[in-house]
């Protein structure tokens, strides 16, 4: 072997034997990217001890003696702030080269693509050891994105989805959506929003409601709501056909004449109320409860709203799917729809009314006059005026679409058959004001002044058992059917076992009359008034949140899975973190007084006195209708292809979204990856 023979192959480079092609065009790949200096800087760290001689070849003869200024050179870095090369980009093409070009280096780009995997390695790993820093890094930001795979692209659809179930930020999820209509296939599967859904405690979907699309406008029962806490559940609906027949009919406007509100200009079009499509799948599902939250903490809307030229204390306030009842002191009854446009006024008692129960289109009330009356909220006109108590009525409710109990300052409590307009029973034992009664199934139970609560049998109309123990009046009482609690005037709550009428705890904290009670699940949420709100666990009957709510009695008291809403004699309204026991905001500017305060989902109505007059604020909640178009419906076509994702943002797609403070949070993220694409 020669000594150019000897030093290809110390070298690992195959010399050819029979032209001597290869040899030179190794030779000259090998010193085409370096220039004169860097070229001998280089030659002189090889491990032979001299420098290896020129080859004569018949394609160029003399190129030994070429200027190294006259030698193509690698193509410098991008200028910034030029994007990095991506795999799109090819490699130099040399087919356009000059012609005072080395043609030695078209020679090399063939010979190249005839080498074998392990000659390819050698060659370059040569070519490598001869670039300084500067080459090096052009080599890396050359091949660095070539390198990069989209791995959904790669794996499997199963595994593909089984990663993103692990994401668990639904911004994450929306920009991962944008990146390629692969990405955007796979992040519209519903699996990792139904974990969302689940994760952010978001009611799921039924499978009737993701596949019918005559339910879709149905809403949500409100009632369902409260008997479930922290969980997936299903939705309920109550209104039968009767009731969708009555809500499209005549709507009467008497009683109206004498009442001046800002919603009674009859010559002025009003607003419609429109029902929003009901989400379809998990993703549209979890984006309308999410920005529904978002707008909880930090939106909303208000439409304010004077009920009445007079002054009157409301006593009681209902928002049910079509209607918010408002009864004052005044003896009048104002009926309104859901977005607070004025129906109409139920006038017939001749006293303050203090206690009503709506069911549907039905109304039940009584008051100082003794009487209980049933309304047809659709027409406005009474049915039965219900007479048997000698006292005021100060507690109603309905045990199912016909059949309502009273209960009176007369000491008695009175179940009513609405449909026949007589009453079944008479129940007797109290010996003072029955102020509070809950019903669940066939037990209602009742609090009184006497101290006592009891537990009553709807069916048979009898007294099954007394419960004692509190010292002084009750005013609140709360029944989930496995427990009852009381709130009395003697500054504590007591719970109950209905079935053997023990007392299984009392629990001590408020100093002063606990007026405001609800329970849901193992959660008791007790109002005072000393204005403090108070969250306890019925597991271990221990304080979980002390919240220094009012600076004056709390006369509201109402909360969900998520979040408490108070109102108080100071005149505001709060919202609190049922979970962290944390204040959210308040709710609306401070007024003269609060009388009541009830929500649901997307929407809340205030009763209060400001400047001497009765104001209702109704505030919504619910995201713009062209929000909620099915996320599945968006077309594709705009997508960027599996190229193009390489081109936008291959290293941050999945990258954890930026770190948000819980209450910040907006999805307009999502609303972004539906807007791209749309």
């Amino acid at each position: 072997m020669d000594h150019d023979e000897d030093y290809f192959s110390s070298h690992g480079v195959q010399a050819n034997n029979d032209s001597g092609i290869a040899s030179s065009s190794t030779m000259r790949s090998s010193s085409m990217f370096s220039s004169p200096t860097t070229h001998t800087r280089k030659a002189s760290r090889m491990s032979r001890s001299a420098a290896p001689r020129p080859i004569i070849t018949p394609t160029s003869p003399m190129g030994s003696a070429i200027s190294h200024s006259l030698l193509p050179s690698a193509p410098a870095s991008p200028p910034t702030p030029a994007p990095s090369p991506t795999p799109t980009q090819r490699a130099p093409d040399w087919s356009t080269a000059a012609e005072h070009e080395d043609s030695q280096i078209k020679n090399t780009r063939v010979q190249f693509s005839e080498m074998n995997r392990a000659e390819r390695l050698r060659l370059l790993g040569e070519l490598l050891n001869l670039c300084d820093s500067h080459e090096l890094s052009f080599v890396a930001e050359f091949v660095s994105p070539r390198l990069k795979k989209d791995p959904f692209m790669e794996l499997p659809t199963e595994l593909c989805l089984r990663i993103l179930e692990c994401v668990d930020d639904p911004t994450t999820l929306a920009r991962a959506s944008q990146v390629s209509k692969k990405w955007r296939e796979l992040v519209n599967d519903d699996t990792a929003w139904r974990l969302l859904c689940q994760k952010y405690s978001y009611r799921g979907l039924s499978k009737d409601e993701r596949t019918e699309e005559a339910e879709v406008a149905d809403e949500w029962d409100v009632e369902s709501k409260s008997s479930q806490w922290l969980q997936l559940e299903r939705a309920s609906r109550i209104e039968d056909t009767q009731m969708k027949e009555q809500m499209d009919g005549p709507v009467s406007s008497g009683g109206t004449e004498n009442l001046r509100t800002q919603s009674l200009d009859r010559g002025a079009k009003r607003k419609q109320s429109q029902r929003r499509m009901k989400a379809t799948t998990y993703r549209s599902h979890f984006k309308q409860r999410y920005m529904v939250e978002t707008a909880w903490r930090s939106g909303g809307h208000c439409d304010p709203r004077q009920i009445t030229p007079d002054q009157g204390v409301v006593t009681s306030l209902h928002l049910t799917k079509k209607y918010i009842v408002v009864a004052l002191d005044n003896a009048k009854i104002h009926v309104f729809d859901v977005d607070g446009f004025h129906q109409k006024t139920l006038q017939g008692h001749v006293m303050g009314v203090w206690a009503m129960v709506p069911w549907g289109d039905l109304l039940v009330s009584g008051g100082c006059d003794r009487d209980v009356r049933v309304w047809n909220l659709a027409t406005g006109y009474p049915q039965f005026t219900l007479r048997g108590h000698t006292s005021t009525v100060r507690c109603l409710k309905m045990s199912d679409a016909n059949t309502a109990i009273s209960g009176s300052r007369d000491t008695t409590l009175r179940i009513w058959d609405l449909k026949k307009g007589i009453c079944k029973h008479v129940l007797i034992g109290h010996q003072a004001s029955v102020r509070c009664l809950e019903i669940h199934g066939d037990i209602v139970v009742s609090g009184s002044y006497d101290t006592t609560a009891k537990i009553w049998s709807i069916s048979e109309g009898k007294c099954l058992r007394t419960l004692t123990g509190h010292f002084s009046q009750i005013y609140a009482i709360a029944f989930d059917g496995k427990k009852i609690a009381t709130g009395s005037l003697d500054t504590s709550v007591r719970i109950w076992d209905p079935t053997d009428g023990k007392c299984l705890a009392v629990l001590q904290g408020h100093t002063s009359l606990v007026g405001q009670l609800q329970m849901r699940d193992n959660i008791l949420v007790t109002g005072g008034s000393d204005g403090s709100v108070r969250v306890w666990s019925l597991t271990d009957y221990q304080p979980i949140h002390r919240l220094a709510a009012h600076d004056n009695s709390v006369t509201s008291l109402q909360f969900d899975n998520t979040r408490i809403v108070s109102g108080g004699s100071d005149g505001r309204v709060k919202v609190w973190d049922l979970k962290k026991g944390t204040l959210v905001r308040e709710l609306s500017t401070p007024a003269e007084a609060v009388w009541r305060v009830v929500f649901e989902e997307e929407k809340a109505v205030i009763m209060a006195s400001r400047n001497g007059r009765t104001i209702m604020e109704v505030w919504s909640f619910s995201p713009p209708e062209d929000e909620f178009e099915d996320y599945r419906s968006a077309s594709p076509a705009s997508m960027p292809d599996h190229n193009e994702y390489v081109r936008s943002r291959p290293q941050s797609a999945m990258l954890p979204a930026p770190s948000h403070e819980e209450g910040d949070v907006t999805m307009a993220d999502v609303d972004t990856a539906t807007e791209t694409c749309s």
